[in-house]
């Protein structure tokens, strides 16, 4: 397998036929930038979060906001960017919605629309040309699936090749309150990062709980749910059960299940993409679908794809 894809795919002219090509360019020079700067800036902070704890600099409130807004933000990726947007697992009231856009916006990990574009290209190809970070793009040596873990961990974020949201997200391009939220990705950025470091310095009513909050809640935070979630994209493609009949190499990866809301229970996820729920076993704790469940009790959601026992069967690499 090669990590390239072919631009010239058809629909890459206008006056081609068929759909429309998978890649829309390549972005910004800004926007690149902004990558880089998102992705290393959190990274920087984990690095030095260690010495910088060591006794001082960390505290109570510090942890519960890190908790706090790492829930948010975690289960706006999982239940929000990945389950509804991605792949409408269920069906939502308007303004829950536009809040599921803002607390995946939160994540830091790109718009929406980007995200859910992304994500969709990866299904559409999982771990074949074209998929935007599958591990096994380069090969099956040792050097290769080195290299590989790199690439789908988080190497595949610094190329510039932009994913056709026209082609893979036009359902979002075309909602005006999606877009909205889109567009505003800047402003949840600062409220993702200001936000802990204003309650930090409320309730400790202190300049320094403001500064301690920033680093805990706001970079660290940020930090450790990219890696959780880009764990997901690269050790669930490569280690791990497969009670489940899949297209590529997706597993369960049991010791990210709390961590990734249930996001790690990742074979039956590529086996029924729908569904709701991803662990479907004894003893899978899945807190995203226990979220979703909540919001279909409340009202605030309903059409919920849940697993069925016969379709389970039928998946099931023990029937096959």
């Amino acid at each position: 397998m090669t990590a390239t894809l072919d631009r010239s795919a058809s629909g890459d002219s206008p006056a081609a036929k068929g759909p429309k090509p998978v890649i829309d360019g390549q972005r910004s020079f800004p926007i690149q930038f902004s990558v880089y700067l998102g992705v290393i800036a959190p990274l920087l902070a984990l690095l030095v979060a260690v010495p910088f704890a060591w006794g001082w600099g960390l505290s109570w409130v510090d942890v519960g906001l890190f908790v706090l807004f790492y829930c948010i933000s975690g289960l706006g990726i999982t239940v929000s960017f990945h389950r509804y947007f991605t792949h409408g697992s269920f069906k939502a009231k308007p303004w829950l919605r536009v809040a599921l856009a803002i607390a995946g916006s939160m994540a830091l990990q790109g718009p929406v629309i980007t995200w859910v574009a992304d994500h969709r290209r990866h299904h559409a190809f999982s771990d074949r040309d074209g998929d935007p970070h599958s591990p096994w793009a380069f090969g099956t040596t040792p050097l290769a699936v080195a290299k590989g873990f790199w690439h789908a961990h988080m190497g595949w974020l610094f190329e510039r090749d932009q994913t056709n949201a026209e082609r893979f997200a036009p359902d979002l391009v075309n909602d005006p309150a999606i877009a909205r939220v889109n567009r505003q990705f800047g402003l949840w950025t600062l409220v993702s990062l200001l936000g802990p470091a204003l309650l930090g310095g409320l309730l400790s009513w202190s300049l320094w709980g403001a500064v301690t909050a920033f680093f805990w809640a706001g970079l660290v935070r940020v930090c450790v749910l990219h890696h959780v979630t880009w764990s997901v994209n690269s050790i669930c493609h490569m280690i791990g059960e497969r009670p489940f009949a899949a297209r590529d190499r997706s597993a369960n990866f049991w010791p990210l299940a709390i961590f990734s809301f249930g996001e790690s229970w990742h074979n039956l996820h590529h086996a029924d993409p729908t569904s709701a729920r991803h662990g479907v076993q004894r003893g899978q704790i899945d807190i995203s679908a226990r979220v979703i469940w909540l919001f279909e009790k409340f009202g605030w959601a309903h059409s919920v794809r849940w697993p069925t026992p016969q379709r389970l069967a039928r998946l099931s690499t023990e029937s096959k």
